[in-house]
């Protein structure tokens, strides 16, 4: 044999003593293994008994009898089936479901054995509307565990049953406290353990992942976890569609601003980049998992809407990536936020938390958080009642916005003076579109007036009418809160319930918004005495508030008291400013303006009016 054949026979020794090696069975699989074959011997014992008994004429074992040699069989081939399907964490396969309660003076946070998880979250401070207590989530609502690949096999932590390292407590003040779950996988030294912690006076519920000794047990070729969880969100309001529509999934990437997926409809998405957080948003109340670092790439969010009848408002699914680098211990830190949509307490908090409550984008966004949010909190810390606190908060944006109304008024009564010349050019030149422009425009020139000096100061209080919109049906300080007849200012006031659906309006009458159209259109007509209006339009200013009727019927009845009060200090300061402004006086002035020389240089506008006129055919005078 030559030195080639003595290589190669060598080096495929080795190959398969290698081999040999590597398909041995580690004593935990040779424990399982013998622990299946001995169930089975079991069974195949009592088996041959019971045969041998009916042979020999035997009597017949009692029931008692019988239906113990069926449980030890029962007992016996679930533990085998446990062992084959869980592998080292079969002895985690069954166990007595227990409960931990841990509570501060805002959470009461229930833990369970099974799964190691939140089995349910109650806020101490908060009612539904049905006046009882605020639970996120109990029981089957929800769902969390971790999903990974063991010994060839698929484990799901929330059907597993985990060891409380201790009992449940109660922290107040400063104090903290922590307890820990722990799923072992076949001996005391090898875990997968979930610390949960909580200080007093905080919504926050510390959660942390600990890997002990499992990096034999897990897939070698796994490089993470996956992390699920799901909530079947309870209805916490009275108007469970309103409720749907401000409910919704919103994350915050690593490195970038706050997003959402749509509330109005079911919508699931894949986030390709690292996430710092996730919440499953109510109306209201919020629940967020925040890691301390981020989740890995991809996170899977989803939404479905319950339907027309179904007591939940929305399912929400939300599926992490948790790194996992194989080593003997390592930790994954994350901390839960179980409370309310409270922008002040949101934004002490931090990692954008607040941006969750819809203030509306740029500039309107902006006199939320900066204006009306300070005022109104300021105006809270004096106890009054929130119907006060509007009408006190409607007289500060009011008198803040008094220079530029009393701007706009005096276009207007310019305009007035002018409303007969007007008048008069829209009668002679209603068939000449163009010319009639040039005519009003030549008019206005003369006169020293600028038709936009009204629109302008109006157009600058805008960004705060939408502000209002966006604040109030979004304020959790109105949830719950009394005003006249209005039981709860954060949602409709209804007086009374119709038998019947109209559509485009609904089956209730909410007086807030009557009184709030009846002032729109009595402002409306106030305004139309002194402001020149196209015929065409006038009906289009009185038909607007009717719309809205339908609109804001099932809205926050605090944003129509808002608007009432707003129309109505509005309508007392055009009789106050009339006291005022001399209208004879402005007559006179724009009487004199008219005999000075007209300047010849034309603006921008009007020398395309006259350029478009031209291609027209249209004669301008000279």
């Amino acid at each position: 044999m030559d030195r080639n054949s003595v290589i190669g026979l060598v080096l495929i020794g080795l190959i398969l003593i290698g081999f040999s090696i590597m398909n041995t069975p580690s004593q935990l699989e040779m424990a399982t293994m013998k622990h299946k074959q001995d169930s089975i011997a079991l069974v195949e014992k009592q088996k041959a008994a019971i045969s041998a008994s009916k042979a020999a004429m035997l009597p017949v074992p009692t029931a008692q009898n019988a239906s113990s040699n069926d449980s030890a069989l029962s007992d016996s081939s679930v533990l085998a089936q446990q062992a084959d399907q869980l592998g080292a964490f079969a002895t985690a396969g069954s166990g007595t479901d227990e409960d931990v309660i841990i509570e501060n003076d805002l959470l009461k946070i229930t833990l369970t054995s099974k799964g190691g998880r939140v089995k349910s979250a109650e806020l101490k401070k908060y009612k539904t509307w049905e006046k009882k207590p605020v639970l996120l989530f109990e029981g089957d609502s929800s769902r969390f565990g971790l999903n990974f690949f063991a010994q060839n096999r698929s484990i799901s932590t929330e059907n597993l049953f985990f060891q409380a390292q201790g009992k449940g407590f109660v922290v107040a003040g400063t104090d903290s406290n922590s307890i820990s779950f722990r799923l072992f996988a076949g001996s005391p030294d090898r875990y997968i353990e979930y610390v949960y912690s909580l200080k007093g006076g905080s919504y926050l519920l510390g959660y942390k992942i600990n890997f002990i000794n499992i990096n034999q047990v897990i897939a070698a070729n796994a490089g993470y976890l996956e992390l699920n969880w799901a909530q079947r969100l309870r209805q916490q309001e009275m108007d469970i569609k309103s409720e749907r529509m401000n409910s919704t999934i919103y994350y915050k990437y690593s490195d970038d601003d706050v997003d959402f997926i749509s509330e109005r409809k079911d919508e699931s998405d894949d986030l390709k980049t690292k996430v710092k957080w996730i919440s499953m948003k109510q109306h209201f109340f919020t629940q967020v998992l925040i890691a301390d670092n981020s989740f890995d790439k991809p996170t899977h969010i989803e939404t479905l809407a319950g339907k027309e009848g179904e007591d939940f408002v929305k399912q929400m699914k939300a599926s992490f990536t948790i790194p996992y680098s194989h080593l003997p211990n390592e930790s994954f830190g994350m901390q839960f936020y179980f409370g309310p949509n409270h922008y002040k307490t949101l934004e002490k908090i931090g990692f954008n938390l607040e941006k969750q409550i819809p203030l509306g984008w740029g500039i309107f966004g902006w006199v939320n958080r900066y204006i009306v949010i300070f005022i109104f909190n300021f105006l809270s810390g004096f106890n009054l009642n929130y119907g006060i606190i509007i009408l006190i908060l409607t007289l500060v944006i009011k008198i803040m916005l008094l220079p530029l109304t009393f701007k706009a008024y005096q276009s207007q009564a310019k305009m007035k003076v002018l409303k007969p010349e007007i008048e008069e050019i829209q009668g002679k030149f209603k068939e000449e579109p163009m010319k009639l422009q040039q005519e009003m425009m030549g008019l206005y020139k003369k006169a020293g007036v600028s038709p936009l000096g009204g629109c302008l100061p109006m157009l600058l209080q805008f960004p705060i009418l939408i502000a209002m919109f966006r604040f109030f049906p979004q304020s959790i300080e109105l949830r719950q809160q009394s005003f006249l007849w209005a039981h709860d200012l954060s949602t409709y006031d209804s007086i009374m319930d119709l038998p019947f659906t109209i559509p485009f309006y609904g089956s209730h009458v909410s007086l807030f918004t009557l009184l709030m159209t009846i002032s729109t259109l009595l402002i409306t007509w106030v305004n139309s005495q002194t402001t020149v209006t196209n015929p065409q339009m006038k009906w289009m200013m009185y038909l607007m508030p009717i719309v809205f009727l339908g609109v804001f019927n099932s809205y926050s009845s605090g944003l129509s008291y808002y608007y009432f009060l707003a129309n109505t200090i509005s309508i007392g300061q055009q009789y106050l400013f009339k006291a005022f402004v001399d209208e004879d006086a402005i007559h006179k002035k724009i009487q004199e303006n008219k005999k000075r020389p007209v300047s010849q240089t034309k603006s921008k506008f009007q020398q395309r009016l006259e350029t478009m006129a031209k291609q027209k055919g249209v004669k301008l005078p000279k």
